[in-house]
């Protein structure tokens, strides 16, 4: 994040809760949508872009120290998808796009039962997902794999890392199709 976008009083960075790091989130979404904002003050940002300052603002939101051990919650991914959706244009470099992967396999993986890393490590964009994401999906909760794939379909911006992933757990699952309606319509499968 660079020094024109420093921490404007406006948004709490140090969320206390996971509630309060989605309520964040919904911020960095309304400054991709207007362009305007208190995570635009100090720099040109266009309406529905999406640029490495907003993917940085996602990052520090989702990994400050009072949630790092709390699993991503289906509030913030919820927020994330918002984000996503919001942004037509995307200068980020991909960042966004790994870090919402990282995430929704965080939420799942946790949802599950299963353990996951800090926030810290998992959402790192130098922590490969394959070294902590489940790659078993047997012991993932269907229940969570219907409402990602809900939550995808129908999007604008296609995430390509997220549809890898969960064309992997459904693949390695084994579930039949008609527990995830719309996947063959999202070309996951």
């Amino acid at each position: 994040m660079s020094a024109a976008t420093a921490v404007p009083a406006e948004i709490s960075l140090q969320p206390s809760c996971r509630k309060t790091a989605a309520d964040a989130l919904t911020i960095v979404r309304d400054g991709v949508i207007t362009g305007e904002g208190p995570t635009t003050r100090g720099r040109i940002h266009f309406s529905r872009a999406l640029d490495a300052d907003d993917a940085a603002w996602c990052a520090r939101i989702l990994t400050v120290s009072a949630v790092d051990h709390e699993p991503v919650s289906r509030a913030e991914i919820e927020a994330l998808f918002e984000i996503s959706d919001a942004a037509a244009e995307r200068t980020d470099d991909g960042r966004f796009d790994d870090l919402l992967a990282k995430a929704v396999a965080h939420h799942a993986a946790s949802e599950s039962g299963l353990p996951v890393p800090p926030r810290t490590v998992a959402l790192s964009p130098d922590t490969p997902i394959e070294s902590w994401a489940p790659v078993k999906a047997a012991n993932i909760d269907t229940k969570v794999l219907e409402w990602i794939a809900s939550e995808m379909r129908g999007k604008r911006h296609s995430n390509h890392r997220l549809a890898a992933l969960v064309a992997t757990l459904v693949g390695a699952a084994a579930l039949p199709l008609a527990q995830l309606p719309g996947m063959l319509d999202m070309g996951l499968l």
